[in-house]
């Protein structure tokens, strides 16, 4: 109804709203639901009410281009866009990614070791909630936001059922961690619902838990631009990956739908990558 009724190119508010309710009648996550939306008002504010066409979605992706955004940033921010004219049946409207050639390493300054995430663990030692919060992501590879299906129940039965995107994937805990966290649930009161939660009662969020991981480097003597949730998850995935050599069953194991996607989780440094070309012993 609504995008029969859109004849004029342009974005509203109201095209908005209507673009809302599509992404939650495909049943998108509430994080790409928001993504989606940050997308597409930045674009709307960037179009200033003129009538979108091509020729002008080509000059925003060279602006952000432009402003100094990374090219997989601006992929990211495109995938929105482009979501957005498939709903309105603008298909002439959508632009293609800028090209980006595949790293075979990442960058020192992003990657957590082992030995950080120790030094992360021993800081937090005297925040029993925080040093197993810890733990249960880098000990399980789970994203931030599957820490509310972590509840008693759950734990109690070692295995834990997230879903996400439409999928339900199942979480082994590994037999310490679950005595750890039950452990935890009796110290604090927590007879069910999720183990992790402020003291409201409510399950903790994605921003409580990153402000409390950054305040963990100073003591931890640990980079901040290392230092947040989503790099434990690619600490197991790297790990699990040095010991199993399976990148299928860690593609399960963290819910990606393409292996290609896993094969940037266990990418190694720089540094990393330098020590095997020497190894080779081709340069005398």
């Amino acid at each position: 109804g609504f995008v029969k009724q859109q004849r004029k190119r342009n974005i509203t508010r109201r095209t908005l709203e209507a673009f809302r309710l599509h992404l939650l009648r495909e049943e998108k996550s509430s994080l790409t639901v928001g993504k989606y939306l940050r997308d597409a008002r930045a674009f709307m504010a960037f179009a200033a009410g003129r009538s979108v066409d091509k020729a002008l979605v080509a000059a925003y992706k060279q602006r952000l281009l432009e402003q100094g955004y990374a090219a997989r940033s601006v992929n990211s921010m495109l995938a929105g866009l482009n979501s957005l004219f498939g709903f309105l049946g603008w298909q002439d409207c959508r632009v293609r990614n800028v090209r980006v050639q595949r790293r075979i390493y990442c960058a020192e300054e992003r990657e957590l070791t082992k030995a950080e995430y120790l030094r992360l663990l021993e800081a937090a030692r005297r925040d029993r909630r925080l040093y197993l919060l810890l733990e249960t992501i880098c000990g399980t590879g789970i994203r931030v936001s599957e820490l509310a299906y972590f509840t008693v129940e759950a734990v109690a039965q070692g295995e834990i059922a997230v879903r996400c995107k439409n999928k339900t994937r199942s979480i082994l805990i590994p037999g310490r961690l679950r005595k750890s966290l039950l452990a935890y649930a009796r110290q604090s009161g927590i007879a069910s619902g999720p183990v992790f939660r402020t003291r409201s009662g409510r399950a903790m969020d994605r921003s409580g838990v990153w402000a409390q991981m950054k305040a963990l480097c100073a003591p931890a003597r640990v980079r901040k631009t290392k230092v947040f949730p989503h790099n434990l998850r690619k600490l197991f995935a790297r790990t699990f990956y040095a010991v199993e050599k399976d990148i299928a069953k860690l593609a399960d194991i963290l819910g990606h739908s393409s292996i290609d996607t896993t094969r940037i989780y266990i990418m190694t440094s720089g540094h990393e990558h330098r020590r095997k070309i020497d190894r080779l012993g081709l340069v005398v």
